[in-house]
C-alpha cells in the first residue's frame, strides 16, 4: 500500500488513487476492488488534478449514497472532460465508533466524521449519544487520524473497522447503521471505457434548458431503459439544468450510440459492468 501522498509529483501511472488519508471507506473500497498494492492516498484537489494529468491509472470516488443521495464529489467528476466512469462499486456500510484504548463510551464528548457519514449515523447518535458534539472531517481516515494524534481526551471517530488497526484505536461500538439501507456507490474513474461485458450500465450527462427538456426525454426513452436520474445545478441560468442519467446497456449498442451521435446535449460519462 502506498504511503499518504497529498501531492502528485511522485505518482506513477500504474497507481490507483483514493481520497486520503488511509482508513476511509473509499480506501476500503479500493482494497476490495484492487487489493492493497498500487494504491495512493490523495487529497481532493490532488486526486482530480492527477486524473486530468493522467498520472494515475484510476481513481475511486463515492458519488451516491442511499441515505443522503449524491455526494459532494459528483460535481468534481462532472467537471472532468476526458476522464470516464469505467466501473461502479456498491457497498453496504456499518460504522465503528473508534477511540483511543481505554476510552469508554460515556467518556466521549466529540465525534468526528465525514459530513456524509454524520448524516448516515445520525439516527444512532440521536438515540445513543444525543449530547455529543458532531464535528466534520475531510474523510473517515482523517477523522481517525485526528483522534489518534489528538491530545484531547473524549474524542472518537466514525469510520470503517479497518481504521482502528491503522491508527491504533479501539472500536467501542461496531455495526452502527449497518445494512442495505446504508449503501454507498463508488465510481471507478479511468481513461478508457471497457468493452461490453454483456451486463452493462451507461451513464450520461444531459445539459438542457427547460424548452428542450421534453424533446431530450423523448429521445432518451426511445434509446434505452432509464435506471436513475440525478439533477445537478446548471450553474449558468435558472432555466438551464444538468442531469446525470444511468441507462441499461453499453454505449456501443446501436440505440445509445445513435442517441449520442444525434443529440449534442448528451455527453457520455462512461459505460461499465453493472454491479446492481
Amino acid at each position: 500500500m502506498a504511503t499518504l501522498a497529498m501531492g502528485i509529483s511522485s505518482i506513477t501511472s500504474a497507481q490507483i488513487a483514493y481520497l486520503g488519508p488511509a482508513g476511509s471507506w473509499t480506501h476500503q473500497a479500493c482494497m476490495d476492488l484492487f487489493g492493497d498494492t498500487n494504491l495512493v492516498a490523495l487529497d481532493r484537489q490532488a486526486l482530480f488534478k492527477a486524473l486530468r494529468a493522467k498520472t494515475v491509472a484510476k481513481a475511486c470516488v463515492p458519488v451516491t449514497t442511499s441515505v443522503v443521495g449524491v455526494t459532494p464529489y459528483l460535481d468534481d467528476v462532472l467537471a472532468l472532460d476526458t476522464v470516464h466512469v469505467v466501473g461502479e462499486y456498491p457497498k453496504a456500510l456499518g460504522y465503528s465508533l473508534l477511540a483511543k484504548p481505554g476510552t469508554r463510551k460515556e467518556d466521549i464528548r466529540t465525534v468526528l466524521a465525514h459530513p456524509v457519514a454524520l448524516e448516515e449515523v445520525k439516527p444512532w447518535l440521536d438515540l445513543e449519544m444525543p449530547d455529543v458534539e458532531r464535528q466534520p472531517a475531510a474523510s473517515g481516515g482523517a477523522a481517525a487520524k485526528s483522534v489518534a494524534e489528538g491530545a484531547a481526551s473524549g474524542m472518537a471517530a466514525m469510520g470503517p473497522p479497518g481504521a482502528a488497526r491503522l491508527y491504533g484505536l479501539t472500536p467501542i461500538v461496531s455495526g452502527i447503521e449497518e445494512g442495505p439501507h446504508n449503501t454507498t456507490r463508488w465510481w471507478v474513474l479511468g481513461h478508457a471505457i471497457p468493452a461490453p461485458s454483456g451486463h452493462d450500465k451507461t451513464t450520461l450527462l444531459l445539459t438542457v434548458d427547460e424548452e428542450g427538456f421534453q424533446r431530450s426525454l423523448q429521445a432518451l426513452a426511445q434509446s434505452a431503459r432509464v435506471l436513475a436520474v440525478y439533477e445537478r445545478p446548471g450553474k449558468q441560468s435558472l432555466d438551464g439544468h444538468r442531469y446525470v442519467i444511468d441507462l441499461v446497456g453499453h454505449a456501443s449498442q446501436p440505440e445509445i450510440a445513435r442517441l449520442l451521435a444525434d443529440r449534442a446535449e448528451f455527453r457520455l460519462l462512461g459505460s461499465y459492468p453493472r454491479r446492481y
